[in-house]
């Protein structure tokens, strides 16, 4: 998979082997358009691979050991474009605890999705699943039960998408974000009760 990847705003110092991805965040790297804040960030490094498929879910583990200051952050990522994309990551926060959340930017607007978590976790598994221009991010601790975070639309979701991993440290700060267990299977999202089958 990881070949068939390329950047959006890559970072200085980065490492991809075949099962294997290190990002080394820069200070002062985010995504975010406008909701609240009013700022526009568009420069965290986002690692991506393409596809017209419909129906597929993608699985990744992330490594945040190295985390340790406000709003440091790695997880997932569908970037269409600097007005349209999706990301999904443990934010660390303080000694105590870390928001998990997920962040959906349609035309421009960014809202912010979490839940707290304790700040020992250093580890997470998501699964990002497709279904034409709506999709599912799940997370685990273990690799094996997920947990859904959020159901979403895309309203330009619904063609030819880029997804992958991206990392970011919003603030003065600096960690290495570490990817692996990667994989893409048949989408794990099913149709709902009722609904008739693909």
């Amino acid at each position: 998979m990881t070949a068939s990847m390329s950047w959006t705003c890559a970072p200085a110092q980065y490492s991809i082997t075949p099962d294997r991805i290190e990002i080394t965040t820069e200070p002062r790297t985010d995504l975010w358009q406008r909701t609240y804040y009013h700022f526009q960030n568009d420069n965290a490094p986002v690692l991506q691979t393409e596809t017209e498929e419909k129906f597929f879910s993608f699985v990744v583990k992330t490594d945040f050991t190295g985390s340790h200051h406000r709003f440091d952050q790695c997880g997932i990522a569908m970037y269409l474009d600097s007005e349209n994309w999706l990301k999904a990551s443990v934010e660390y926060e303080n000694e105590s605890f870390q928001h998990l959340g997920s962040v959906v930017t349609n035309h421009g607007y960014s809202d912010w999705a979490t839940t707290e978590i304790p700040a020992d976790v250093k580890t997470m598994w998501y699964r990002f699943s497709r279904r034409e221009d709506d999709y599912r991010i799940e997370c685990s601790q273990d690799g094996q039960r997920f947990t859904q975070m959020r159901v979403c639309h895309m309203w330009e979701g619904a063609g030819k998408i880029r997804f992958g991993v991206y990392a970011c440290s919003p603030e003065d700060s600096s960690f290495t974000a570490v990817f692996t267990d990667f994989k893409i299977t048949a989408c794990a999202w099913k149709p709902h009760d009722g609904q008739q089958p693909d």
